[in-house]
């Protein structure tokens, strides 16, 4: 499974990237903006920044919400850098754009996808990511993990080569219970990820290693 980070802090990219299991990063203008970075050439220096950083893919999202914007937004975005991802919304026009986009030989991930019909779409337009919010439908009382699941049988039903995205990963279990079900790739913040360094044998265990080595000198 591929671990991905959900942020614009060029710190805690830094910081994934050297851990060793970074396999990629997605941000949105939301992420952005709490980064402080706001204005097109601003936010499209930001994902070359962060192209620089990382050794995967990037997920740059477009903004528009019509057909023709979306194309010509994401034909910019793919120019930045070999690392883009174009990330398009599940909309109407958006399926159309990613079926454009794959036909172009550009890579999308399909973002806001909260149901197997839509993931479907995603997949049969040729989306190379579909990015279910699992966290999100956990929000609303909804097992966003039941659609991991069920995205993971449709797709291997028809053997279709979308990668599964889970998104909006909130913590350490959602990773474990996404690798158990398939997903192949998660996105979520740096403590996640960190978070299944931690276990409290591993640190009791070390702590009487090191106090038995100690006692001989």
């Amino acid at each position: 499974m591929k671990f991905f980070i959900d942020t614009a802090n060029l710190a805690q990219i830094k910081e994934a990237q050297e851990l060793g299991v970074l396999d990629g990063v997605t941000t949105n203008p939301s992420l952005m903006a709490k980064e402080g970075i706001t204005g097109r050439n601003n936010i499209l220096k930001h994902y070359v920044d962060i192209c620089n950083i990382v050794d995967g893919d990037v997920s740059a999202e477009v903004i528009s919400t019509d057909f023709a914007s979306m194309v010509k937004e994401g034909e910019e975005l793919a120019e930045l850098h070999e690392q883009i991802v174009v990330k398009v919304p599940m909309i109407k026009d958006g399926v159309k754009a990613i079926k454009y986009f794959s036909n172009k030989g550009i890579r999308t991930n399909c973002t806001l996808v909260f149901s197997v019909g839509q993931a479907l779409l995603a997949a049969k337009a040729g989306a190379t990511y579909v990015s279910p919010f699992i966290g999100r439908l956990d929000d609303i009382s909804t097992d966003g993990l039941n659609l991991i699941s069920d995205i993971r049988l449709v797709y291997d039903n028809y053997q279709f080569e979308t990668q599964i995205l889970a998104a909006s990963v909130r913590h350490t279990m959602h990773v474990i219970d996404c690798a158990k079900l398939g997903s192949d790739v998660i996105t979520g913040p740096l403590s996640a990820i960190e978070g299944l360094l931690k276990h409290p044998l591993t640190d009791s265990g070390l702590a009487k290693f090191l106090e038995d080595y100690n006692k001989g000198n």
